[in-house]
């Protein structure tokens, strides 16, 4: 049997639904029998490869280099998950989107008792206004909610969907 193509991308969240993915412990066994890791923050991958069959994305797309790097796994992926509460509706960095970008900033960097009165830039990418789930930017085949979303979940998911016995009727509710 072929193994799948097997991608994971980190937007604008704190890595959490990737800890949950790491959790699955020795099932990690038993998805990598099945799939070829071709990218992901876990490894050292520079490029997205093309040619994905599933690729699992958390975080919220909160600039334009985070939109640009969706649509291009949104290209060369048949099927996408958004993984998270950050991917599913924006959750934390979404918080922000009542003041905006620069108001936050200012807040947080300029108005507290800083160490150094100032934002950083250096090698950032600058924030847009507002931060949006991934869904207002590509179609999203499959949505796990959950902050993060347990371990089993994502194996019960993942392992479904490279077996061809998805339920996709996950027992998932948000943030927990």
């Amino acid at each position: 049997m072929k193994k799948r193509r097997l991608a994971t991308l980190w937007l604008d969240g704190c890595s959490g639904c990737h800890m949950s993915l790491l959790d699955t412990d020795e099932r990690l066994l038993d998805l990598a029998a099945q799939v070829d890791m071709v990218f992901s923050p876990l490894a050292d991958i520079k490029e997205f490869p093309e040619q994905v069959d599933v690729v699992c994305i958390e975080g919220a797309v909160s600039s334009a280099e985070d939109e640009a790097r969706l649509h291009r796994a949104r290209r060369h992926s048949k099927l996408l998950i958004a993984m998270g509460d950050c991917a599913v509706t924006g959750n934390i960095p979404a918080m922000r989107n009542v003041h905006g970008a620069d108001a936050m900033l200012r807040s947080v960097y300029l108005e507290r008792e800083p160490l150094q009165a100032q934002i950083p830039g250096t090698n950032l990418p600058p924030l847009r206004d507002k931060s949006l789930p991934l869904h207002h930017f590509v179609h999203v085949d499959l949505f796990i909610p959950g902050c993060p979303p347990a371990a089993d979940t994502l194996f019960t998911a993942l392992n479904g969907l490279l077996t061809g016995t998805a339920d996709l009727r996950l027992d998932t509710r948000f943030g927990a």
